[in-house]
C-alpha cells in the first residue's frame, strides 16, 4: 500500500515535469535565432519599403542570409551526421559552423547595403556578423547562448524602431532563458552573456551606422 502511494503520489510531478520539459522545448523553438532573424526583417522591410517589389527584395536578401542559407547549412551537417543536432549541442562542433555564419552574415550586410536598404536593416546585419564572430571565438572556450542573443537582438532592433510599444515582448527574453536552462542547454552565466551580446550587437552598431 505504502509503495502504491509513493508511485500515486510521483505520477502528477512526472506529469508536471514532461509538460515544462515541452514547454522549454517550444519556446526553444519558436524562438530559434533563424526564426527571431525572419521576423526582424519581415518587420524592418515592410516598415520602410514603399513598394511591392523593393520588400521583396530587402527580406530576400535579409533573410537567405540571416536565416535560410545558415539554417539550410545547418540541416545539411545535421543530415550527413556532421553535428550532433540542429542545436549543435557539442560546443567542439559550433566552431566552425559559425565562420560559415560569420562570412554569411557579412555577405548580407554588403548585399543591403549596395542596395541601398535603410541603415536600421544593414545595421542589423552587421551586428549578427559581429555576435557571430564574437560567438565563434567564445565558443572555443565556452558555449554562450545564442538563443538569449537571438531573441534579444531584434527586440532591441524594434525598441528603436517603434518606441515603447514593443517592450511588453521583452518577456520572451527571460522565457526563453528559463527554456535553455531547464532543457540543460546552457547554464544562467550562458544565458545572461548571450543577452549582454545580443544587446550590444546591435546597440554598438545603430551608434555607429547612425540609426541612434
Amino acid at each position: 500500500m505504502r509503495e502504491e502511494r509513493e508511485r500515486t503520489a510521483a505520477t502528477p510531478l512526472r506529469r508536471s515535469r514532461r509538460v515544462l520539459i515541452e514547454l522549454a522545448r517550444i519556446f526553444s523553438t519558436v524562438c530559434n535565432p533563424f526564426v527571431t532573424a525572419i521576423v526582424l526583417y519581415v518587420i524592418l522591410a515592410h516598415a520602410y519599403a514603399t513598394d511591392t517589389l523593393t520588400f521583396w527584395s530587402w527580406l530576400f536578401v535579409s533573410t537567405f542570409f540571416s536565416s535560410v542559407g545558415p539554417m539550410l547549412y545547418v540541416l545539411l551537417l545535421y543530415w550527413s551526421g556532421r553535428v550532433s543536432d540542429l542545436d549543435m549541442s557539442v560546443r567542439r562542433e559550433r566552431e566552425d559552423v559559425f565562420s560559415v555564419f560569420v562570412i554569411s552574415y557579412f555577405l548580407g550586410t554588403l548585399s543591403l547595403y549596395a542596395m541601398r536598404a535603410p541603415p536600421i536593416i544593414y545595421a542589423s546585419m552587421a551586428g549578427y556578423t559581429a555576435a557571430a564572430f564574437l560567438v565563434q571565438v567564445i565558443t572555443r572556450h565556452w558555449k554562450i547562448s545564442t538563443h538569449a542573443l537571438g531573441i534579444t537582438a531584434p527586440l532591441v532592433a524594434l525598441v528603436v524602431l517603434y518606441g515603447r510599444e514593443p517592450l511588453p515582448f521583452a518577456v520572451l527574453i527571460p522565457i526563453v532563458g528559463w527554456s535553455r536552462v531547464y532543457l540543460k542547454a546552457h547554464t544562467v552565466l550562458q544565458v545572461l552573456a548571450g543577452t549582454l551580446l545580443g544587446f550590444l550587437s546591435v546597440y554598438i552598431f545603430f551608434r555607429l551606422l547612425h540609426v541612434i
